[in-house]
């Protein structure tokens, strides 16, 4: 017997001997968190080397099989992993709903406030951005022009929205990067779907942020569900154009503390947990301080810093220039 052989199948067996145990655990979990695709992957890499050495040295023999073996307890362990990912996927939407339906039911049932939905925020530290989108109008009435560019970021919001000067705030900033306004008063979760398909969707954005839900009032009320339908669906939307698209929900002013906007928010933020988006509270507006960031980015630009910011620094950004600047626009509006 070759014991070379003999100690390099000992050797296999001992590394893929908890392979199997790991395959059962995780299949009995129904989760995929603690699982890393990229640790399977690699292993499984290792192996494919493994075996093709194996054969171009025609070293057809048991320690062969044992490398076969354990590829084939690590490609199971990979199946585990999409099918858990999956079924993490439908609990966190079942999250959202459950969320939405408390909320509502609170909502009819009380005069208080409503309770802030205790969900669990599975949205992952957002990573850098690259480029924004320039004005609603322009599009709607000419095709993208070659300065638009593919791969950028969008505003796509309503009336206060479409008063942000995004182009001249991306300069005031030192933004290495444009940003086009695409927002739109009359949008709303019914047609939002829609106006992304026709009027945003050929620049296969990077990353959107959306702010919608002030005409959705009666919507709520009557049929809250398909609120979140017609809204999980502009999302879906957004990422058939770009799966790796970034998004960010912004929430609604609610000056007057009105029931309604309280649930439309409530929604949003369920949403925005269930979908791994981020989500944005407009209330954080009168905590921001335009100038100091501006310094701050004036700062970063001088020293030759390319600073990209994600969407949460861009929305402090802009809506804290909304908060001090646009006229009719208080802390009041803000306080959603």
């Amino acid at each position: 017997m070759n014991l070379t052989h003999l100690f390099e199948a000992l050797m296999l067996v001992c590394f893929g001997f908890s392979w199997p145990l790991n395959v059962s655990k995780a299949y009995k979990a129904r989760t995929a968190k603690g699982m890393s695709l990229p640790f399977i992957i690699l292993i499984i890499t290792g192996y494919l080397a493994g075996i093709t050495a194996k054969i171009m040295n025609a070293q057809f023999n048991y320690v062969l099989v044992v490398y076969f073996l354990n590829l084939a307890i690590v490609a199971t362990n990979m199946l585990v992993y999409f099918r858990n990912k999956s079924l993490d996927k439908k609990a966190a939407r079942a999250i959202a709903t459950a969320s939405a339906t408390k909320a509502t039911a609170t909502n009819t049932t009380t005069a208080k406030t409503i309770p802030v939905i205790e969900i669990k925020n599975d949205v992952e530290k957002e990573e850098t951005m690259y480029n924004y989108t320039n004005s609603l109008d322009e599009y709607i009435n000419t095709k993208p022009s070659a300065v638009e560019k593919k791969n950028g970021v969008i505003l796509m919001g309503g009336t206060l929205d479409k008063a942000i000067p995004v182009s001249q705030l991306a300069g005031e900033y030192s933004f290495n990067f444009e940003i086009y306004n695409k927002s739109d008063a009359s949008l709303n979760v019914t047609n939002a779907k829609n106006y992304f398909e026709k009027a945003i969707s050929t620049l296969a954005p990077e990353g959107i942020l959306i702010h919608i839900g002030e005409n959705d009032a009666n919507l709520i009320k009557t049929n809250p569900s398909n609120f979140d339908t017609y809204y999980i669906e502009l999302i879906e939307s957004i990422r058939s154009c770009n799966k790796a698209c970034r998004i960010a929900l912004v929430s609604i002013d609610n000056p007057n503390a009105d029931k309604s906007i309280e649930l439309i928010n409530a929604h949003i933020k369920a949403i925005a947990g269930a979908e791994k988006a981020t989500f944005v509270n407009l209330e954080n507006a009168k905590l921001w301080h335009p100038e100091s960031t501006k310094a701050a980015c004036n700062f970063a630009h001088s020293m030759g810093l390319k600073v990209r910011k994600p969407l949460n620094d861009v929305a402090e950004i802009l809506y804290s220039y909304a908060y001090h600047n646009i006229e009719g626009t208080s802390a009041e509006h803000l306080a959603s």
